[in-house]
């Protein structure tokens, strides 16, 4: 029996990260749940919360470009498997913690460690699949996310509430689960491992082809942030209950568990510019239809439009960066990629709170702004994409420099 076209065709590698992938996911407990933990179980304060997580933060877009580096220089397998077996005893001494003095270097040290694996993981795919395929590994990918965060959050809030302690064990389990599984079984994928090879982090910034998408995608990020920070603050200022957010936040789960594969697959040989700006023009209509919503079912339809987007934009959001990135590069620009969402994390929450302290609908049409210039610099920069992914180099990867930079 032939497997059908949405998951056939794919190297075991890659379902070996893929599956590892899923295990990380499913123990995703503690940062959902970290603020409430702090401040119920650990008795922070609120301002103290706040600068707790401002900590996670910081590590966390520090922790892309320096794992980036480390996926090019020691190798993708090395990197994923120590930032997820860092990432796992941070998470088990935070557990024990108490104390501020004690809790902010450790939320530092996790920061800095919980997401290193992406742009190994991320390079690891580009290594393995062919190009034409990559869309459709890397919309897998994104749906086994969000198939196991969708099983942890509801285990995760049982544990919130009943035994705290087991939500980092829970963590850190599946972490190192996940680092060890593709330390085993995905061989090194990096090529010239051990060479000095032209190219360092500041070639990257100099890539304006490059820095154009990285400009892109913060635009557009700053905009898919506003489900966590905009959209549930939004909701209440319209008397909806967080119950009724989390009903209606839910079904942009469901709408991915069930259509990710198989529109990934479809999405696979198109243009990848086109297809982004496309993803990108209908996440700002769904988010730009907020500002008429009122009650549960409107927003439900908003919801609707903007899922039907990020399905598109995940698949081939990473895509690009691959078609982008010299093959030894490739850690550093996901690196840089990953950058730009922690930038985009900074700036949502001052877009939200101070748009709609001026009214309900500013927020929104700004998103729908955003996302549309966003989606026509994207098909701006689409001839020089296409340009790269056809063979074409960028000056990081001329053979001219004589030794590798960070």
């Amino acid at each position: 029996m032939r497997a059908p076209r949405a998951v056939a065709g794919l190297p075991r590698a890659f379902w070996v990260l893929w599956a590892g992938t899923l295990i990380n996911r499913l123990g995703t407990m503690v940062q959902p749940f970290l603020a409430l933990y702090l401040t119920r179980v650990r008795h922070v304060s609120l301002a103290g919360t706040g600068g707790v997580l401002t900590v996670w933060a910081v590590g966390s877009l520090i922790s892309q470009p320096v794992a980036g580096v480390l996926a090019d220089r020691i190798g993708r397998r090395a990197t994923l498997a120590g930032g997820t077996l860092l990432a796992g005893a941070a998470m088990v001494a935070l557990g024990y913690s108490r104390g501020l003095a004690v809790i902010v270097p450790i939320v530092f040290v996790l920061g800095l460690a919980i997401d290193a694996f992406r742009p190994a993981s991320n390079a690891i795919v580009a290594d393995i699949v062919p190009a034409e395929e990559r869309p459709r590994a890397f919309g897998l990918l994104f749906w086994a996310v969000n198939l196991g965060f969708s099983v942890a959050v509801i285990a995760g809030g049982w544990l919130a509430g009943h035994a705290a302690v087991w939500l980092f064990w829970t963590d850190a389990v599946t972490s190192v689960m996940f680092g060890l599984l593709v330390w085993r079984a995905v061989p090194e994928t990096r090529s010239g491992l051990g060479k000095e090879l032209p190219g360092g982090l500041l070639d990257v910034g100099r890539d304006r082809l490059m820095m154009a998408y990285v400009g892109v995608s913060i635009a557009y990020a700053v905009v898919y942030l506003q489900t966590l920070v905009g959209l549930p603050l939004a909701m209440k200022l319209s008397g909806r209950s967080p119950a009724q957010f989390g009903l209606v936040i839910a079904l942009n789960g469901v709408l991915i568990v069930l259509l990710q594969p198989a529109i990934s697959a479809r999405l696979a040989r198109r243009d990848h510019s086109r297809v982004l700006a496309g993803g990108m023009a209908l996440v700002g209509a769904g988010f730009g239809l907020t500002a008429l919503a009122s009650g549960v079912l409107s927003y439900a339809l908003t919801i609707v439009v903007w899922t039907a987007g990020e399905i598109v934009v995940s698949s081939v959001g990473a895509t690009i960066v691959a078609d982008l990135a010299p093959a030894h590069m490739r850690g550093r620009y996901n690196g840089v990629y990953g950058l730009a969402w922690g930038m985009a994390g900074l700036l949502a929450p001052t877009l939200s709170t101070r748009l709609l302290a001026l009214n309900h609908w500013s927020l929104w049409v700004a998103c729908a702004a955003l996302c549309g210039g966003a989606s026509l610099a994207q098909l701006a920069i689409a001839p020089g994409v296409r340009e790269r992914s056809h063979g074409a180099a960028p000056v990081a990867a001329a053979p001219a420099r004589a030794q590798a930079g960070p």
